[in-house]
């Protein structure tokens, strides 16, 4: 078969899969209703978004940036040369802009240039942006 192109890989909407409550759960729905899961039971589906990763390792670029960030090695290795040249002539910002990497890289909100996902272990720290949409159960406040 074809190989898909790296937009179709990008925009993929990922495939819905069974979510297993775990055993001895007991979940109430909007109406009052109680169901009590021993493991078994699908609970609902959920869409696992795709991730497209192209060969950058969240610990190498952690790496980088904590012994050569000031030389601007991390930003290279991320595909940015001209962030990386630029730190690379300022020693880093005085290393006000090497620390500020090191944080913006290991929080992973700066990651690849071309918009991959890093390569990191199952049981890494792989962290996920959670956000509010209408499909947000808020719970109300007992205590105001």
């Amino acid at each position: 078969g074809e190989r898909p192109s790296r937009e179709k890989r990008r925009g993929g909407r990922g495939r819905d899969g069974p979510c297993l409550p775990a055993p001895n759960i007991i979940c109430k729905d909007s109406s009052g209703n109680e169901t009590h899961f021993t493991g078994k039971e699908v609970g609902f589906y959920k869409v696992v978004p795709c991730r497209n990763v192209n060969g950058y390792s969240y610990k190498v670029a952690v790496a980088l940036s904590l012994f050569l960030g000031w030389l601007g090695a991390d930003r290279f290795y991320l595909g940015y040369p001209a962030l990386g040249l630029l730190k690379f002539c300022t020693v880093g910002f005085c290393g006000i802009g090497s620390l500020i990497d090191f944080i913006l890289i290991s929080m992973q909100i700066v990651g690849p240039s071309d918009g991959s996902s890093y390569i990191i272990d199952y049981y890494g720290t792989r962290l996920i942006r959670l956000s509010i949409t209408n499909e947000t159960f808020r719970k109300t406040q007992l205590y105001p």
